[in-house]
């Protein structure tokens, strides 16, 4: 058995992302075995790893579960909201197993959302380099054309920092509004919002991920879940 850096045990339990699990070490919250932990340290899945004096349970690979949502506009892509508003956990209490949601839709955008306790799973689909693309349906208050296109398919500075390549294509275009699919492996927050308000000063009306990767809607009604086939888990890990 191969030790692990210990956020990197605690994303794959599906705790909370690699990130989020390095904060909980810089704070002192994490121990292993009683002792409390470093960034950079390692340890053993089967190591004894608590935060705030909570032990972590690592999932065995039967015990994962793989969820697709359908999120209905008005709920916060998190599990647990400060302000009181609506989360895609309530939509998910059924399970009687607790997940995590992969990447986030913001509280106006709906549709496709994946949550799992699989970290390392959730790690590959976000992750840019693995290149899993989303495809999202944007409706835009305002007429697009060819030149606004090739500017936010080839990157818009927002608060200094590029946005990556990305492919547009028009599905509808009238004098008031435009309904046009990006497909793009970033999804940094707010992202689609903000190149349409910059490039062509207007305001996205409705946004819709459609399609993760090979995965689709289908016919799953807004705010139901299902469980994703083992064939539909390997098309994501296998990039089709």
């Amino acid at each position: 058995m191969k030790m692990q850096r210990i956020q990197k045990i605690i994303s794959a339990a599906g705790f909370c992302s690699r990130r989020e699990a390095e904060n909980l070490i810089a704070k002192g919250a994490v121990k292993c075995n009683n002792n409390t932990v470093m960034l950079g340290d390692k340890a053993y899945s089967t190591d004894y790893i608590t935060i705030y004096n909570k032990h972590i349970k690592i999932n065995r690979k039967e015990d994962y579960l793989y969820i697709m949502l359908n999120k209905p506009r008005g709920y916060v892509t998190t599990m647990k909201d400060e302000r009181g508003r609506k989360t895609v956990r309530s939509l998910v209490e059924r399970l009687g197993v607790r997940v995590y949601p992969i990447g986030r839709l913001d509280l106006k955008s709906e549709g496709l959302l994946l949550l799992t306790n699989d970290g390392n799973f959730a790690n590959f689909v976000m992750h840019p380099s693995n290149k899993i693309e989303k495809t999202y349906s944007v409706t835009i208050d305002k007429k697009i054309n060819e030149e606004d296109i090739n500017i936010i398919e080839n990157g818009v500075y927002i608060n200094n920092v590029k946005t990556a390549p990305c492919k547009l294509y028009i599905k509808l275009n009238s004098t008031s509004k435009s309904i046009v699919i990006f497909k793009m492996y970033e999804g940094k927050k707010r992202e689609i919002r903000n190149m349409v308000a910059k490039v062509l000063n207007a305001n996205v009306k409705k946004l819709k991920r459609i399609k993760i990767g090979s995965l689709s809607l289908g016919s799953l009604k807004v705010g139901q879940y299902r469980k994703l086939k083992p064939s539909e888990v390997n098309a994501i890990l296998k990039h089709s």
